[in-house]
């Protein structure tokens, strides 16, 4: 997997995450996704994204993915959303806002329809 491509993974999951708080289970799956990808300098960069405005942190991510993500193919697109939503099961479920953050960027990828029936199975 290309850097660029690493970097939208723990971006992506780590925005996340981060929506609505880090807690503690989802710290150690980000560190855990890190590890596995060999991935380690893109969370770092990611969470370095993420503490420069916190509370701007979500809005900024969807530009600079929206341009990056623009250019994947729908099922590319797809396989992102999937993977942020089974990572959000991994506690058991999915708050609200992290629904409407991945409801958010599914309508900016044009895969609104397949973030519904993924949730729906």
């Amino acid at each position: 997997m290309a850097v660029d491509e690493k970097r939208v993974f723990m971006l992506l999951k780590a925005v996340i995450y981060h929506y609505h708080g880090l807690d503690e289970l989802e710290r150690i799956d980000l560190e855990e996704t890190a590890e596995k990808m060999e991935a380690t300098e893109e969370l770092k960069w990611g969470l370095d994204f993420i503490a420069k405005d916190y509370l701007t942190s979500f809005d900024r991510a969807r530009i600079y993915l929206n341009e990056i993500i623009g250019d994947y193919t729908k099922e590319k697109r797809v396989e992102l959303i999937n993977m942020v939503w089974q990572a959000n099961n991994l506690k058991g479920y999915v708050t609200e806002m992290e629904a409407t953050a991945m409801l958010k960027l599914a309508k900016d990828w044009s895969v609104e329809k397949e973030l519904i029936e993924l949730v729906l199975r």
